[in-house]
């Protein structure tokens, strides 16, 4: 039997960089490199920790006077649809659901564009090639699946060939982690990006696992308010997950002393036990 050193990554910050989320303010992240043999369990610890994986990195918010964005999960034994919830479930129904291995298509790319090109035309992502769009995709070191949903009446008409949703969603030890979504902008009425996040709920009561992943929810921010609509939402906050309670009692308000020192953060970061390789 093969033993490995003990998992001692290390942990950087990004320079600071314009807010994606709330306007005038510059965000920063703490990241690590998600790689080797034990990388999957490297990811799903984090991820209990509010990290979050972008290809072959593991990151969170750190930025110097604002702690505004919050890990935000569904804990799966509480949720129950609301009203308008069961309505978006029933729009949706005539959509087949696909869990690929994660590889490109130019459906996918197609469907990708249109997206942003609706929703976030000047956004990060905005002049994301095929290619670049692939790795996206493709580079995960971990148990990934592309979720794809069909409308197979539309299925061989049209550039994206009855795609109608994409989320590129990993499979942790105790939940899916839903990494990116994207969907047809044009279906307005069927709250395609609501309807995702209720069949990864489904999705994972099929499995046996407790939680969805969302990312992040950000108060103050109308692009991730819809996260607090799910009942059963958990929010990480000082170290540990708390239900969020009235979403209207948090605030987006700045800080110098809301974030902690870099250092004192990556002092308290839980990393998985060392375990000998082939366990």
């Amino acid at each position: 039997m093969r033993h490995t050193l003990p998992i001692a990554p290390q942990f950087y910050v990004t320079a600071p960089q314009p807010c994606p989320y709330l306007e005038g303010r510059m965000e920063r992240k703490l990241f690590t490199a998600l790689q080797g043999e034990q990388a999957e369990r490297l990811n799903d610890t984090l991820s209990k920790q509010g990290f979050r994986r972008s290809q072959n990195v593991l990151y969170r918010p750190s930025c110097a006077e604002c702690a505004a964005c919050l890990s935000a999960r569904i804990k799966v034994a509480d949720f129950a649809p609301s009203r308008s919830q069961r309505r978006i479930l029933n729009r949706n129904k005539h959509l087949t659901r696909r869990a690929t291995s994660p590889w490109a298509t130019e459906e996918q790319y197609t469907l990708f564009r249109d997206y942003l090109d609706s929703r976030h035309a000047t956004g990060g992502m905005a002049d994301m090639d095929l290619f670049e769009f692939a790795a996206m995709v493709e580079e995960t070191p971990i148990r990934s699946r592309l979720i794809e949903y069909e409308d197979l009446a539309e299925r061989n008409t049209g550039p994206r060939n009855g795609l109608k949703a994409v989320c590129l969603t990993d499979i942790l030890d105790d939940g899916l982690s839903m990494v990116y979504s994207f969907f047809d902008p044009e279906g307005e009425r069927n709250s395609f990006g609501t309807y995702i996040i209720l069949d990864h709920i489904q999705i994972a009561r099929e499995m046996g696992l407790p939680y969805v992943y969302l990312g992040y929810w950000v108060p103050g921010s109308p692009k991730m308010g819809y996260k607090a609509n799910f009942k059963g939402v958990e929010i990480y906050r000082a170290g540990t997950w708390q239900p969020i309670g009235d979403p209207d009692d948090y605030s987006a308000e700045t800080h110098p002393l809301s974030v902690d020192p870099i250092a004192e953060q990556v002092a308290r970061i839980h990393l998985p036990d060392v375990r000998p390789v082939g366990d």
